[in-house]
């Protein structure tokens, strides 16, 4: 099947597909069009999370005529997945209705997505701030191809696929060119400080000159998500601290005072959208009462 499990899932799906019968509108038989069709088209993590969902969605829905599945058996899908992980359950939902609206497109119904009018559960925005000291802590204890990998993502204040992803040759005149998978957005971060100091580290160690990819694994292939989650996760529990390495964006935003500086460092195009995510970490700023009035304190 090949070394990338991502590719090898596909080339599974391909394989034990059967024909599909012009008449044969079921979940199942759609989703793995969907799988095969669109499924590579998108990036990496986003393959990986959405055939996790899918082999969840066929597991309720696989027989059931695409044309035949209700709004309420959608709501309930969302109570009882619900239980467990209540932002899983949005997620799958979201994808079921991406695969209807495909169904819808590809000649299979022509009814209302049933996912229209059902609200998911509502989520909470993730607060969590990494203290300086959390973050000496899981360093300490992880990997170097972690470290350097932690280095970059607070630095730079770009999201994990946005680390792995640079290379070599995005380094060039005093600048590292980022280009956002999410939004697009294409930044320029000048190397200086302790950015310079941690990218020389990186190039400094023995490396792969014909894999262009910054952060390299030992053996000189390109680090992967799923090796940063499995090292970072352990050094998580060594030092005994239980932030996310997604965290990492917010502390580089938070941690910087100018909020203009921080809403272009991580692209945002609102600057409110910049206040509530790093306000939501720390609290707002306030000060004290200056003194105290004496027939108060009298």
């Amino acid at each position: 099947m090949g070394n990338d499990l991502n590719e090898a899932r596909r080339k599974w799906a391909e394989l034990e597909s059967e024909p599909v019968g012009t008449n044969d509108k079921s979940f199942s038989i759609i989703a793995r069009r969907y799988l095969r069709e669109v499924l590579p088209t998108l990036r990496p993590h986003t393959q990986r999370d959405y055939t996790q969902y899918c082999a969840l969605l066929e597991a309720v829905f696989g027989d059931v005529a695409i044309d035949s599945i209700r709004p309420f058996d959608i709501a309930e899908y969302l109570r009882i997945r619900g239980e467990k992980s209540k932002v899983r359950a949005n997620r799958e939902k979201a994808l079921f209705s991406t695969i209807f609206n495909h169904a819808r497109s590809w000649g299979y119904t022509d009814i209302t997505n049933p996912c229209t009018g059902i609200k998911g559960h509502k989520e909470k925005a993730r607060d969590r701030y990494v203290s300086d000291d959390e973050y000496a802590a899981v360093w300490a204890f992880a990997h170097p191809t972690v470290q350097d990998a932690m280095d970059m993502a607070l630095c730079t204040g770009q999201r994990p696929a946005d680390v792995l992803k640079i290379v070599v040759t995005d380094i060039a005149d005093g600048l590292l060119s980022v280009a956002q998978n999410k939004t697009g957005k294409k930044l320029r971060i000048a190397i200086e400080g302790d950015l310079a100091v941690t990218i020389a580290r990186i190039m400094s160690k023995q490396r792969n000159a014909k894999n262009l990819a910054l952060l390299q694994d030992p053996s000189g292939q390109r680090l992967t998500y799923f090796a940063l989650r499995s090292r970072f996760d352990k050094a998580r529990e060594l030092a005994g601290v239980n932030f996310q390495f997604r965290d990492l964006r917010a502390k580089a935003a938070t941690d910087i005072e100018d909020l203009a500086h921080a809403q272009s460092l991580l692209g945002h195009k609102s600057r409110s959208t910049t206040e509530i995510y790093t306000r939501e970490r720390r609290g707002d700023l306030v000060k004290p009462l200056k003194r105290i009035s004496k027939d108060i304190v009298r």
